[in-house]
């Protein structure tokens, strides 16, 4: 890369990228769940708890078996980044697609003629998964400012 391209580089310290990838991935398993939270709430049904304590087992499930996993690569491939990574480095160029598929997938199902009580199983689950998985980002925070004297 020369000289010229690393002026117009959005580049950041790799503690604000570990800060900046949490709190993506937290801010959107918010807002999944926000959404399901309301349908749930219009639904005004008892078996409310039952849809939501089965999007919280498959939260778990997700979380474990799929999120973490991507997690964890995303970890590696930004603590083998040389200092001042690009800002939209937390993620490969790969995961950004499937980003744009997820979206794309949740906007359609969101207009779909699904019903929202079902739909709010799978927002629960990927948006809490999306939660808990955002805690080993700030978890790596933690450490590496711990270790480097709270740098940020």
């Amino acid at each position: 890369m020369n000289l010229a391209s690393n002026k117009f580089k959005p580049a950041v310290k790799k503690p604000l990228l570990l800060l900046l990838s949490g709190a993506m991935w937290f801010a959107v398993g918010v807002m999944l769940n926000m959404y399901a939270y309301h349908w749930l709430i219009a639904y005004r049904s008892h078996n409310a708890y039952l849809f939501a304590s089965i999007g919280f087992i498959a939260a778990l499930v997700i979380h474990h078996f799929g999120f973490l996993k991507l997690a964890d690569k995303n970890l590696g491939r930004i603590s083998y980044m040389k200092d001042n990574p690009c800002v939209f480095s937390f993620m490969s160029w790969k995961s950004y697609i499937i980003v744009v598929i997820m979206v794309s997938m949740g906007i359609t199902l969101r207009h779909s003629s699904i019903p929202k009580q079902y739909l709010s199983v799978l927002y629960i689950g990927i948006g809490l998964a999306l939660i808990l998985s955002s805690i080993r980002y700030f978890r790596v925070l933690f450490l590496e400012m711990r270790k480097k004297g709270n740098e940020l």
